[in-house]
């Protein structure tokens, strides 16, 4: 990552992405693609900077969306129709999702049924498929497990048809979250053992996201043996993964300032100019500590500080991370590595100001592409 030196033209607080971070995280993915002969797409709910869409799509085989928002995005600004997972449809939106799908996966078989018709009767050809869950996961955080007893994500065996519904084309699951190339081979054996009986008449299996890939120490050659073994088991199947941290995982960062130091009965906080809650919902819902650039864990003999959120909730900070030196008022801070999944979730509550969006250029030119002010706050309210 670039050194703080290399942020200084950058308002505060801002998002950065580095192009040529995530144009290396976009080659391993590319050779994974390319060795596995499997398709891999890029998931907006992870990572929806659309400036970057071009780029993205040079390397990828597409992109895949939760809502009409995200696949109209996709169809307009990567030039690509969309895969497209709704947990439930909405009627008076159906038809436009098709326009902008070449893949329409349903949640539920009642679902499935409901639109089957629209679907073989779109112009330009849309395939259709179900989300079945595998009842198995390796998530342990409960919030992102989806396979969960009772979830309400995917077709469970009991509740699948026994013969395939005419019209499916593909089977979808997705039971990962920054998870391992080994959870994928345990999830695969679940799956395969409960679903495997209707592959062979298929056209295409949906294996979902959470494949990190990107992380250090992800074993890379074991993902593409899992890969390249199931498509010799169904050589008629296209395979298609759609990762979501792993496109933009350690791209970039949060830029933010010190604007007041407070100190409380002994305890001593930096108050900064963005929000845990409203700017990095993850780190208190996950919840997660994040890496500061810098900073440690409290340590006897460095200054130590709890770091401040700038909206009114109570508990919109974190606990005390050590510095080499006091915190002062205008320091800048960096959060690591928050460009996937942390920008998509960001919100205006409480009237905080929303941290611009840069891209760090390979050359090392900074360029703004968004900054936002209280046009972009009030319209999101009526």
């Amino acid at each position: 990552m670039s050194p703080i030196s290399q942020y200084d033209k950058a308002p505060s607080p801002a998002f950065i992405l580095e192009e040529a971070l995530l144009i290396r995280n976009l080659e391993l993915i590319k050779s994974v693609r390319e060795r596995a002969g499997v398709s891999i797409i890029l998931a907006l709910k992870g990572f929806a900077m659309w400036p970057v869409f071009p780029l993205v799509g040079r390397y990828l085989s597409g992109a895949t969306a939760s809502s009409l928002h995200e696949a109209r995005l996709i169809f307009e600004e990567m030039g690509v129709k969309a895969h497209t997972y709704v947990p439930a449809y909405k009627p008076d939106e159906f038809e436009e999702i098709l326009h902008y799908s070449s893949h329409i996966t349903f949640n539920s078989v009642g679902q499935f049924h409901r639109y089957i018709d629209q679907v073989k009767a779109a112009p330009h050809g849309v395939s259709a498929g179900i989300r079945v869950n595998p009842e198995y996961s390796e998530v342990e955080v409960a919030l992102y497990n989806p396979a969960a007893p009772g979830s309400r994500l995917g077709v469970d065996p009991a509740g699948f048809p026994k013969e395939l519904p005419d019209g499916l084309e593909g089977l979808h699951f997705h039971t990962l979250c920054e998870s391992t190339s080994h959870a994928l081979e345990h999830v695969l054996a679940h799956f395969e053992e409960r679903f495997g009986h209707f592959l062979p008449r298929l056209k295409w299996v949906n294996f979902g996201g959470g494949h990190l890939m990107t992380r250090k120490g992800y074993d890379i050659d074991h993902l593409v043996h899992i890969l390249t073994r199931f498509r010799e088991r169904y050589p008629n199947l296209e395979v298609i993964l759609e990762p979501g941290s792993a496109i933009a995982w350690e791209t970039g960062v949060l830029l933010a300032t010190v604007l007041d130091i407070v100190d409380n009965h002994g305890v001593r906080t930096a108050m900064m100019d963005v929000s845990f809650t409203a700017h990095m919902p993850d780190t208190l819902e996950m919840p997660y500590r994040p890496r500061i650039r810098g900073a440690r864990d409290p340590v006897e003999g460095y200054p130590a500080c709890r770091i401040g959120g700038s909206s009114c909730l109570a508990g919109d900070y974190m606990p005390e991370y050590a510095f080499d030196q006091p915190l002062t008022i205008g320091r800048r801070i960096v959060f690591e590595d928050m460009i996937h999944y942390t920008m998509v979730k960001t919100t205006t509550f409480n009237g905080v100001g929303h941290p611009a969006i840069c891209i760090l250029r390979s050359n090392g030119k900074l360029d703004v592409l968004r900054t936002f002010g209280y046009e972009d706050f009030k319209r999101r309210l009526g």
